[in-house]
């Protein structure tokens, strides 16, 4: 897949192309939002590799609109895109799946002067609690919400997925090598669930300097080709 976005600033990287393999491996089908989509990644590689995927997309910064909008074009895929903030948008369905690649770097971090990159990774720009509240409120019964998050905030996630009665129900830890402790949590939740917690595999992203060869196998199935420009 060809992907353009900006030259400088926030650009995607493997935590997107992890959670569209996460994402893809529930078979995803019917009205799936994407919100903050940036410049559309995760959401077009797995509608790209489902199918019965209808895309719908939530972003609010116009420069990520013009990308996310020109993928769509020149890799041929419909695209439903909302050019707001998620927590103001209205919308008219409910969904199957919400999926997510949100800011979550927690406030006290240290933040970026660059605009961009200060509202694509700060979670003081889509508070938890509202975030999940309103996520709630969109999707459809017995529905899903797949996103990923800083791992060590896991266990916030799950006290406010669980006061908007959002049960975890699938979740996978992300390491940089085995004997490092985990940088990111991917996450499947459901409402009107009563399924225990399954705990994946780690997914570990190097032996010494080597990739795994199962991230590797993710990179190779998401083919994607990134052209840095300004638009």
């Amino acid at each position: 897949m060809l992907l353009y976005q900006p030259e400088s600033g926030y650009c995607y990287n493997s935590d997107s192309l992890f959670l569209y393999d996460f994402i893809s491996s529930f078979k995803p089908k019917g009205k799936v939002l994407d919100i903050g989509a940036g410049c559309g990644i995760v959401g077009l590689l797995v509608a790209r590799d489902n199918t019965k995927v209808q895309l719908e997309a939530v972003e609010k910064q116009e420069q990520f609109v013009k990308y996310a909008k020109h993928n769509a074009k020149v890799n041929k895929m419909n695209y439903k895109l909302y050019e707001s903030d998620f927590l103001a948008c209205d919308f008219d369905f409910k969904y199957d799946y919400i999926i997510s690649n949100p800011p979550f770097y927690p406030e006290g971090a240290k933040r970026s002067a660059d605009t961009m990159l200060y509202q694509a990774r700060y979670n003081i720009n889509l508070p938890i609690e509202d975030f999940f509240k309103k996520v709630s409120q969109i999707l459809k019964p017995h529905a899903h919400f797949i996103f990923c998050y800083d791992a060590s905030q896991f266990a916030l996630l799950c006290v406010q997925l669980e006061k908007v009665k959002l049960r975890v129900v699938d979740v996978q830890f992300v390491h940089s090598k085995l004997d490092k402790g985990a940088s990111l949590v991917m996450v499947h939740a459901r409402n009107s669930s009563k399924s225990l917690m399954k705990v994946w595999e780690p997914l570990v992203s190097y032996v010494g300097d080597t990739l795994t060869q199962r991230v590797q196998d993710i990179y190779d199935k998401a083919a994607t080709q990134s052209i840095k420009c300004q638009m």
